[in-house]
């Protein structure tokens, strides 16, 4: 039977996809969000702060303190960018791009950036070329030897094993050294998590899927075509992308001119013009259970009342919906994965005329410590002015953005600026403006194990109480990218007829 009334917990971006989606496809159901904060959009915040230039001429600066660029292979949100009408506000890097081809490592323990090569060219120069940049050679060099002799490697994963960590897995593959090195690096950068515990066919399924393409060797596997992704379109689900799609070629990345939170504002101002959509701002729920007389979802919530629904969907934090439960009808795994914390620093200097403060690229990671040097609190930092420039003004070209991510709060700005400077091998003057979000518990930890974990759950859910009317989505249950979290929201209530 198809839904009459649908409840939706969380109003992030899983939340407000799904409120959208679900509004379409089920436009005679009464469908109500509810929100704890009244901010909606999870942990997407895009802020204009207003700054004076040096000629006294007032102008702004787009701050992010979530997630700044999107990646072109969602189409789930390239669907969104078509349906809301947000092509005149993107902005694109292309693939060529200078901004989109440098990225840059720094290893703790080390002064200065190296880069990382971008293509199988730079790889064999740096790695071999004796008067090759001591910028590009030390990773050259690990990269070339790793990859070199992985095809060579023979088929080494464990009998009987179904998953393993990310760094298990690089390490059988390319070494340790590689892992440590690239493997922790990009887990820093999308999980702000260590890759030591990080499930490799949770967060990268694409991998451990190569690995057996290439029989062993994950190289070849990746030279070989894929099967289709878990987010492939299907029949009854067919995206709809307008000439988005096509706007996308050769893109690397895309944001908006008013930043990702454009997205949000987008979603909601769709959704306040439905009439059979509430969105309710600064209220949570209290309490979720089944009425096994009604057959009917009872919802307490921190305004004291009772929200009463035939379905619902969960897109709150896994161990938040846990605390929503009653004993007597508990889910499985709900506080199986630990959610890491994040500290985003936003700065921005004016730069004196021929004073570079950073290399012109994408940003620069910071992997796992060798034992032999202590582990840095910075996690990364993105150099927001060469990445996405044109989100500001054509005459602020004396201004430089970057925004740090930390492991822990920030104790001193000054001493910040001071690592910072560090890093980047340049001295950094004293920023003009700075902004600090503690983003915390805000990323899911996926641990080894996480995919099947899922399965279990999912398996409750078909049975009673629950029949398949609740729905639990989300960065905790899927993956934690923008575009898997608009993934998760589009799909949800699939099943339901």
């Amino acid at each position: 039977m198809a839904p009459s009334s649908i409840a939706i917990l969380g109003g992030g971006l899983t939340g407000l996809s799904a409120a959208f989606h679900l509004s379409r496809r089920f436009p005679a159901a009464q469908i109500t969000l509810l929100n704890k904060d009244i901010h909606f959009g999870g942990w997407v915040h895009s802020r204009r702060a207003k700054i004076t230039l040096k000629d006294g001429r007032e102008t702004s600066v787009l701050l992010e303190a979530g997630p700044r660029t999107l990646r072109p292979n969602s189409k789930s949100v390239l669907e969104l960018i078509n349906l809301l009408d947000l092509s005149p506000f993107l902005l694109t890097v292309p693939k060529s791009s200078p901004a989109a081809r440098n990225r840059f490592l720094h290893l703790p323990g080390t002064k200065g950036l190296l880069c990382i090569p971008s293509s199988p060219l730079s790889i064999l120069t740096s790695g071999l070329s004796p008067k090759s940049s001591s910028l590009h050679s030390p990773l050259g060099h690990i990269l070339l030897s790793a990859v070199a002799r992985e095809p060579f490697r023979l088929w080494n994963r464990p009998l009987m094993i179904e998953d393993e960590s990310v760094d298990e897995f690089l390490s059988r593959r390319f070494g340790s050294e590689f892992a440590r090195i690239f493997g922790s690096a990009l887990v820093h950068g999308i999980y702000a998590a260590d890759s030591r515990e990080l499930s490799v066919r949770a967060a990268f399924p694409s991998l451990w899927d190569a690995e057996e393409r290439g029989r062993g060797s994950l190289v070849t596997g990746l030279l070989r075509p894929s099967r289709a992704s878990a987010t492939a379109e299907v029949n009854d689900l067919p995206y709809q992308l307008g000439d988005v799609d096509e706007q996308m070629r050769g893109v690397s990345v895309y944001s908006f001119s008013q930043g990702i939170g454009a997205l949000v504002d987008a979603l909601l101002r769709e959704l306040r013009t439905r009439r059979n959509v509430r969105l309710v701002g600064g209220v949570s729920a209290t309490g979720l259970r089944m009425n096994p007389r009604t057959a009917q979802f009872e919802i307490t919530t921190s305004s004291c009342e009772t929200l009463r629904a035939t379905h619902t969907v969960s897109a709150v934090p896994l161990p938040s919906l846990k605390g929503l439960l009653s004993p007597k009808t508990p889910l499985p795994h709900l506080t199986a994965n630990p959610y890491s914390s994040v500290t985003v620093v936003n700065l921005v200097f004016l730069a004196s005329p021929g004073h570079v403060l950073h290399p012109v690229g994408f940003g620069y990671l910071v992997p796992r410590a060798s034992s032999r040097h202590a582990e840095n609190a910075i996690l990364g930092c993105v150099f927001d002015s060469s990445s996405m420039s044109t989100q500001e003004a054509p005459w602020s070209a004396d201004i430089v953005k970057m925004t740090a991510m930390l492991r822990e709060p920030v104790a001193s700005i000054a001493r910040l600026v001071d690592m910072l400077s560090e890093q980047l091998g340049v001295r950094l003057p004293d920023p003009l403006v700075v902004r600090v979000h503690d983003n915390a518990h805000c990323i899911p930890l996926l641990r080894v194990g996480h995919l099947q974990r899922m399965q279990e759950l999912s398996e409750v859910l078909q049975g009673e109480p629950w029949s398949s009317k609740l729905e639990v989505i989300g960065a905790g249950v899927g993956g934690v990218s923008v575009g898997d979290c608009v993934e998760a929201g589009r799909r949800a209530g699939r099943n339901w007829a």
